[in-house]
């Protein structure tokens, strides 16, 4: 019996990728073939995918309340529907799985129309409007929380939370305990801003870093993720303070970075916070501001109301007010052990094994409907 082949599409960035990634091992080991569907932004950093194809759909992101640049970009992902229907004709997927986001659009829809089997994972708290488009033509809504707000009513298909589906790197990494901070010892920061990076943690964690006692300032160890625009102010900035740090664009062993921190600083994606909790590290989240759809606001919330993390809105988060929490944290080591415990609570490590069997659950049903 020939291997059933399960097309996974995701793009834009990182968030989506990486649970892709998590899935697309999970299911070869599963005996399953891949390909991955994308968009040209995310195959320029899909080298590595484990996928057995990857094809090139456009896609295009209506934001914005321009009328003009709302139709340029539905007339590109009708494009990319047309597209996607020839390469889904030829490749014969047993399900289509999108991964949020409009470069999984056209191969959604196309999949749909060609009655194969949808399946959307939504990571976020918050349904995002992708996905919410796509909702009713899927066989089968996975989730990464628990509880998801904004799932159209009366979907046909069924919902069902497995969690968010987590790298190997990052399996590997939450083997590692939490690194207690000794009385007087470094304090390990890493500091990160999504894949693309935040101008917000190079204007705020330079200047808070400078307000810390500087015995407390001595002992910092600080790895920041910043922007190529902001990297050298970033780096002069902790120069002058004399501080031992590293700050890079992006850095490729941030799961072992994350094993490394005593605390992390950072906004609260879906794949962030789920990191965070299968590693278990403590975090100072700063949702992204201005969503519509507050997703990252309702990520952050499922380790703040844990206590694994200190949820500061953008407002909040200043100079002034960060120092204070780092100086909070540096006082009271107890509380980071104890945070890094709670957040580890919140894992689920077997996420991409619970998709993938629902996947193929659906993939071996003639009829296109979970058992």
């Amino acid at each position: 019996m020939t291997s059933p082949l399960i097309l996974l599409t995701a793009g834009g960035t990182g968030g989506h990728l990486f649970p892709a990634e998590a899935l697309a091992n999970a299911l070869k080991a599963s005996g399953a073939r891949v390909a991955l569907a994308t968009d040209k932004r995310a195959n320029a950093y899909a080298g590595a995918f484990p996928a057995d194809e990857i094809v090139e759909i456009p896609s295009a992101t209506p934001s914005g309340r321009s009328v003009p640049q709302i139709a340029k970009a539905a007339l590109v992902l009708a494009n990319g529907t047309f597209k996607a229907i020839p390469a889904i004709r030829r490749l014969k997927p047993a399900v289509v799985v999108g991964f949020g986001g409009y470069p999984t659009v056209p191969p959604v829809i196309a999949g749909s129309l060609l009655g194969v089997p949808t399946v959307i994972h939504e990571a976020n708290g918050v349904m995002g409007r992708a996905n919410r488009l796509l909702a009713r033509r899927a066989s089968l809504i996975a989730t990464g929380f628990a509880t998801v707000k904004g799932i159209p009513a009366n979907v046909p298909g069924r919902s069902l939370h497995t969690g968010n589906p987590i790298r190997p790197a990052v399996l590997e990494a939450g083997q590692q305990p939490y690194p207690a901070m000794a009385e007087g010892g470094e304090l390990r920061l890493l500091v990160v801003g999504g894949s693309q990076g935040a101008r917000v943690m190079s204007d705020v964690v330079p200047p808070a870093l400078e307000r810390l006692p500087a015995e407390l300032r001595s002992r910092l160890v600080v790895c920041q993720q910043a922007r190529g625009e902001d990297l050298e102010r970033v780096r002069s900035h902790y120069r002058r303070l004399g501080l031992r740090f590293e700050a890079e664009p992006f850095f490729k062993d941030l799961p072992h970075r994350l094993a490394q921190a005593h605390l992390v600083i950072s906004r609260s994606g879906a794949s962030t916070v789920a990191e965070l909790a299968a590693i278990g590290r403590p975090s100072i989240l700063v949702p992204l501001p201005g969503a519509i759809d507050q997703d990252q606001a309702a990520n952050a919330k499922t380790l703040g109301d844990l206590g694994a993390a200190v949820v500061l809105p953008q407002s909040d988060f200043t100079p002034e007010r960060l120092a204070d929490e780092i100086r909070s944290f540096a006082d009271e080591p107890d509380r980071l052990t104890r945070a890094a415990a709670a957040a580890h609570s919140a894992s689920i490590t077997d996420a991409a094994e619970r998709l993938a069997r629902a996947v193929l659950d659906l993939a071996s049903n003639k009829n296109g409907k979970t058992p």
